[in-house]
């Protein structure tokens, strides 16, 4: 039986080989599935190298590998002894293979499930392989050789690993590629942004294709038929980023929190790499994921469960408990990247179990990077002590009132002098702070060297701008010619308090962990007035529950993409036993803000016959509404430029009290119908927004007893959900 490739490349690769058409893809083909389901054994090989003899050293594939190990023991039950992990000097081309081939053919059985990493640099090479071609290579520890003063490559070919995943006797194989193939700088690129992907070699060691051909007389020839080539977009850059107290692959982070936290049963795999890409853009780095498929192959890919009904998604697991019985250690692999810095002391999380969920009580005491200390809250005399491996959700969100927008200051493009001017004038805006050095930021201020300033403007000199930290240049940053350096920092005040606000309202994100039953589509309208589904977001209460009878509709793997002019709308669905109130808030792909304007005009009222007024969206339980709901010229209609749109949906079961009393002292033109529009005092409505929801769970016993300089908001009473996508 023929087997098929899939192949996920983010400038990185997912890819699983070796599945049958009807066990992959119309059975239980999710990544997520295949590590969830009970098998008979699961093996796992985990290789990273940060340490490189004869290239730049990089510094977070080895948390890769720590990401993966953890993910796969406490998520998805591999034993700790079947999972062998390669770093640093193991590493080398031989070591990897045969460890692939010792610790993976020769003990995997039929059904059973094998995973591989890879998280280093990549290149391309030119050789005569069975393809033919350029073809991508892994870089090992020994990849570069020098014999007689000339650099040789001694890699492993993508080939080779595809040869070697062939030759396993299980069908149930993934493969997960953190690295990149073309290599080109990043400019302007933040501290602690590295690419990996490396300068492609002209030599090549014979070694690797002797190997080749070994493995090619063990496997029928019916499966090479079906190996597919690649078209990379070579803009698509391979990046691992720092975080709070660690440096991670963008993708292998977003992958794996991704894994912790989802929910759903019947997710596709196309939308579960829709949802990585869109993590991914959403923390500044455009890294698409490409679907690579046999041309023969259907393109409504229907996998069936993503993850078993069964196994519920989780904030993290217990790894440890001390002597004392009363303090565990905790793996948070499951909170989302943005709120990682700022998840405060005293937050709660619920301890279960996959056989018998329970609610035993857990108080966030210290956390350092993804490891965390909590503390038992005894309830009653009937709980036990948390065990090593059950899975926590989160309860109870303490955050800092104190947040700020972090920009760095590019140490490239920027002189010394330039970044001592630029941390005085950062100074005199409120609430934004400068860093230096390899220290996490929200966004980069830099120079755009000479030669991109004339390719972007047409003009000639460099001219300073505020980047993601992809190195993406926000729209309307850019700065005219000859432009002083503080004068373009007091420019941007205006810019900097919007993205400031976003970030706000962004810490609210809480899809996997709310205990409220919502379900929300975005839809794009034609001109016929008929939808096509774009995205689904919805809060595990809703699985299974929904009202609507829709399907997810994602057909492509990559990030969500709209065309200018679109006509945009959201269908919302409260699926619980409690009205909701909605907030809608974003930004444009311009970067300015945005919000759902709810008028009303109330034509039996004197009083208010000629003055709309803003009043609460309301979802009464079981309902479902339209969002905008709009008269004909009203509608929320997507223009340029191209870049992305975020838009964040807020649901509390309390009113928004002091959001819409925000919305209304803005300076803004009325209307008689809902209308997604310009938002012009987007701090103040963000500072509202959490006012509101720390007034939701204010009434709850739990949330007495916290600092005054805490935002505390209890999860049963509030959903948000971000929608990401490109305009093109």
């Amino acid at each position: 039986m023929k087997r098929r490739i899939f192949l996920q490349r983010v400038s990185s690769i997912l890819a699983v080989l070796g599945i049958t058409e009807s066990q992959w893809w119309t059975r239980a083909g999710g990544f997520g599935q295949a590590l969830a389901d009970p098998t008979p054994r699961k093996l796992a090989l985990l290789v990273g190298i940060n340490q490189y003899p004869q290239i730049p050293t990089l510094k977070g594939c080895l948390t890769d590998v720590e990401l993966q190990r953890e993910l796969l023991i406490y998520r998805f039950g591999f034993q700790p002894s079947d999972i062998l992990c390669l770093t640093n000097k193991q590493a080398t081309r031989k070591g990897i293979e045969n460890a692939f081939l010792e610790h993976l053919v020769k003990q995997a059985k039929p059904n059973d499930v094998v995973v591989f990493h890879f998280s280093g640099y990549g290149s391309r090479i030119k050789t005569k392989n069975l393809l033919g071609g350029m073809e991508n290579v892994l870089i090992p520890v020994d990849g570069i050789q020098v014999i007689k003063d000339e650099k040789i490559a001694n890699y492993l070919l993508e080939d080779t690993l595809l040869l070697m995943m062939q030759s396993l006797a299980t069908e149930r194989v993934t493969a997960i590629l953190d690295a990149g193939y073309y290599s080109e700088p990043i400019i302007p690129s933040p501290i602690g942004c590295k690419i990996r992907s490396w300068t492609p070699l002209e030599g090549f060691l014979a070694e690797e294709i002797e190997f080749q051909k070994q493995l090619n007389k063990k496997i029928a020839a019916d499966k090479l038929s079906v190996l597919l080539g690649s078209n990379f977009n070579s803009k698509d850059l391979a990046k691992e980023m720092l975080f709070p107290e660690f440096s991670a692959g963008l993708f292998t982070y977003a992958l794996t929190q991704y894994l912790w936290e989802t929910t759903s049963a019947k997710t596709r795999i196309q939308t579960s790499l829709s949802r990585v890409g869109s993590s991914m853009l959403s923390l500044g780095s455009f890294q698409e994921p490409v679907l690579l498929e046999n041309k023969n192959q259907t393109k409504v890919l229907a996998a069936d469960n993503f993850l078993s009904n069964s196994v519920l998604g989780a904030s993290g697991a217990v790894t440890g408990v001390e002597a004392d019985g009363k303090t565990v250690k905790l793996w948070l692999g499951g909170i989302p990247p943005q709120l990682l810095e700022y998840y405060g002391d005293n937050s709660r999380f619920t301890v279960y179990d996959r056989a018998s969920p329970s609610i035993t009580p857990l108080v966030l005491r210290s956390r350092n990077g993804l490891k965390a200390k909590a503390t038992f809250k005894q309830v009653n005399d009937n709980q036990e002590t948390p065990q090593v491996g059950q899975l926590v959700r989160e309860k109870v969100r303490v955050l800092p009132k104190d947040i700020n927008l972090k920009i760095a200051l590019d140490e490239v493009s920027l002189e010394r002098i330039e970044r001592v001017d630029a941390t005085s004038a950062f100074a005199s805006i409120e609430r934004v702070l400068t860093v230096t050095g390899e220290q996490p930021a929200d966004y980069l201020f830099a120079k755009l060297p000479e030669t991109q300033a004339n390719s972007l403007m047409g003009m000639s000199s460099s001219r300073y701008g505020l980047f993601t930290l992809g190195g993406s240049l926000i729209p309307d940053t850019l700065g005219e010619e000859g432009e002083a350096l503080k004068v373009a920092v007091y420019r941007l005040a205006s810019k900097l308090k919007t993205l400031l606000a976003a970030k706000l309202w962004k810490m609210t994100q809480n899809e996997a962990t709310s205990g409220l039953s919502v379900k929300a589509t975005l839809e794009i309208v034609n001109n016929k007035k008929i939808p096509t589904t774009l995205m689904q977001r919805q809060t595990k209460r809703a699985l299974g529950m929904e009202l609507s009878k829709k399907t997810d509709d994602v057909s492509s793997p990559g990030i969500p993409t709209v065309s200018t002019g679109s006509q945009m709308r959201y269908q919302v669905e409260n699926t619980g036993d409690r009205p909701l109130y909605l907030i809608l808030l974003g930004l444009n792909n311009s970067r300015n803000p945005i919000a759902l304007y709810p008028w009303y005009k109330d034509n039996n009222s004197e009083e208010n016959s000629s003055k709309p007024q803003l009043q609460q969206v309301i979802i009464p339980p079981g309902e479902a509404l339209t969002v905008p709901n709009s008269n004909t010229g009203f509608e929320w209609v997507i223009s340029g430029p191209n870049f992305w749109c975020e838009t964040q949906m807020i649901l509390s079961t309390s009113p928004f009290t002091r959001t819409l009393k925000a919305l209304q002292e803005g300076k803004h033109s009325t209307g008689d119908s809902q209308s997604i529009s310009p938002l012009l005092n987007p701090l103040e409505v963000a500072s509202s927004l959490l006012k509101d929801l720390n007034q939701a769970s204010a009434k709850q016993t739990e949330t007495q007893n916290f600092p005054a300089d805490s935002w505390v908001w209890d999860v049963n009473n509030w959903a948000s959900l971000d929608f990401v996508f490109q305009v093109v």
